[in-house]
């Protein structure tokens, strides 16, 4: 039996669906993320989820419980937003412990948890400060400290790392990841960034137009997309026609296709004639784009080293790992 069941759920606002029959299972203990472009409906669901936003139509059962007609309050459910949304007058201590104020816990059992949150997400030493004396990263742990204390039966996490820069983006998703799996706790992460679906992920759930086109784990959305969408927007596939799939493969293809550009090897030898039409430097990988049999395609390669790098012009031979090629609809 699944811990959080969504059945046929239904929103609205005026005649505008913002979506529509979705269904989805999700397991005690797993981290699950929505997604997807901006105004898919991600975030919209994770508010209904919370209680923050009403539905039109459907369930919400949490550990077999109908959370519809429940009130937020009456949810148990911890949420983390963009916006820290910090209580500026209060110390981190303080906003940590607001919650088991508003659930009447005792002064002792209160003081324990929130040192016992605090040391979690290592803001032990900073207790007493408020938070225009916090960076940015800082205040996010507050606010996920503030989400845990309550022992929440699931967590939800609106975007929280959006506003961060990459390194310290990098570094939180790293503990929330520790600390969910720690705690064991049911977790339904928001974002459009693919990266961090791919890293922290039991499963994804890919949104578009307010439905669910996809889910599965990492590896299956990376390497198997269901149609052009989900090629298109995880892994900077090339979507070819059919048209240009037979051109470039010089057999007869009848649908479109989907290749990952490390799928292609770039050489000097066997393989299709491609031209270097330029190149981005992407960190450890250099993204080429290319053209051959009047296709264009982008060809992710390891950067190894300066001597490595193909110049604009400069005529290569493609080699494409046949058994990449993804037909989608």
């Amino acid at each position: 039996m699944s811990y959080l069941s969504i059945q046929g759920l239904h929103k609205r606002y005026g005649d505008t669906a913002i979506f529509s029959d979705i269904d989805c299972e999700i397991a005690q203990g797993e981290f699950v993320t929505l997604l997807g472009p901006s105004g898919c409906g991600k975030s919209t669901l994770l508010r209904c989820i919370a209680g923050l936003t009403e539905v039109n139509g459907g369930r919400i059962l949490l550990d077999g419980q109908d959370l519809v007609p429940l009130t937020p309050q009456k949810r148990d459910i911890g949420m983390v937003f963009q916006s820290y949304a910090l209580f500026p007058n209060m110390t981190v201590q303080q906003n940590v412990a607001f919650g088991l104020r508003m659930q009447k816990v005792a002064a002792d059992e209160s003081a324990r948890r929130v040192r016992e949150v605090l040391a979690m997400v290592e803001l032990g030493d900073l207790a007493e400060r408020y938070p225009h004396q916090l960076s940015g990263g800082q205040c996010q742990r507050v606010a996920l400290a503030r989400s845990l204390v309550t022992r929440p039966r699931l967590l939800l996490l609106d975007e929280p790392l959006s506003a961060l820069d990459a390194r310290i983006r990098k570094h939180l998703r790293e503990q929330i990841r520790r600390i969910q799996q720690e705690l064991g706790l049911t977790t339904l992460f928001v974002t459009h960034d693919q990266e961090e679906a791919l890293t922290l992920s039991d499963r994804i759930f890919l949104m578009n137009a307010g439905r669910i086109v996809q889910s599965g784990d990492a590896e299956t959305l990376y390497t198997a997309p269901v149609d052009a969408f989900a090629a298109g927007f995880i892994g900077n596939y090339n979507l070819l026609d059919a048209d240009a799939a037979s051109r470039l493969l010089m057999r007869p293809v009848h649908s479109r296709i989907a290749i990952r550009p490390e799928a292609i090897g770039l050489g000097q030898e066997g393989g299709i004639e491609a031209e270097i039409r330029g190149h981005s430097l992407l960190g450890n990988v250099i993204r080429y784009r290319v053209e051959a049999r009047g296709v264009e395609l982008l060809v992710d390669v390891l950067n190894r080293s300066e001597g490595d790098l193909h110049g604009k012009g400069q005529r290569l031979r493609l080699n494409i790992d046949t058994a990449a090629i993804r037909e989608v609809a």
